[in-house]
């Protein structure tokens, strides 16, 4: 039996007849549905990270809808943003897509557009939070290692050999091996190619210190 709670809409518009048709109308299609009357109203609640996405009107009393897009992008917002205006032009939808709007409706829109649209929205957000946990995890196996282990770890996806890598950093040929195994194990991979694959993610292959960049990835965590 799946328990998980359905996605939730958040609807952003001063007309509050749109967004008590938006609630039925979205309520009767089994999401969840939060609405505000307007972009500070918005900002004075807490959301949690979870499935979701934004019906943005784009003139509204106060801060517009693009203005609302600019500030959730300020704050490295993930959730999707999909405009809908009675007063769309051509260079107001390409500014709001160039800036990540997911897609840009006119009103009246129909039932069938707008679920089309919104659906579409929370498929491409379950497979970026697909990534974005996988890229923590990475990151995570990553901390864990030692420095040692990370000065072996650069090395081996340069393509240096064990005894290359021995030399290099004035360990028996025998510990280089218990090493390599040790960041096989950590960064949970079975091949070279996976462990480069990883490097190439976490883009530490052009990288000359091992110790700094484990520091820099830290801090943006």
């Amino acid at each position: 039996m799946n328990n998980a709670m359905p996605p939730i809409v958040y609807v952003i518009d001063d007309d509050s007849s749109i967004r008590s048709g938006m609630n039925l109308l979205l309520t009767a299609c089994d999401f969840r549905v939060r609405t505000f009357g307007s972009a500070t109203h918005f900002y004075q609640t807490e959301f949690k990270d979870e499935p979701s996405c934004i019906l943005l009107d784009v003139n509204m009393p106060g801060l517009s809808g693009l203005e609302v897009q600019e500030n959730l992008n300020s704050r490295n917002s993930h959730i999707p943003i999909i405009f809908l205006t009675a007063y769309g032009n051509i260079s107001m939808s390409v500014r709001a897509i160039k800036a990540g709007a997911d897609n840009f409706l006119i009103k009246p829109v129909q039932k069938e557009d707008l679920l089309f649209a919104i659906n579409n929205a929370l498929e491409r957000d379950a497979t970026a939070r697909k990534l974005r946990a996988l890229s923590e995890d990475i990151r995570f196996r990553y901390a864990s290692l030692s420095e040692r282990e990370l000065e072996v770890l650069h090395l081996v996806v340069r393509g240096k050999l064990n005894k290359e890598i021995a030399y290099e950093l004035g360990n028996s040929e025998r510990t280089v091996k218990a090493h390599r195994s040790s960041v096989m194990e950590k960064m949970q991979v079975s091949s070279l190619a996976e462990l480069v694959l990883i490097a190439t993610q976490l883009k530490i292959l052009d990288v000359d210190s091992p110790i700094s960049n484990r520091l820099s990835l830290k801090k943006t965590n």
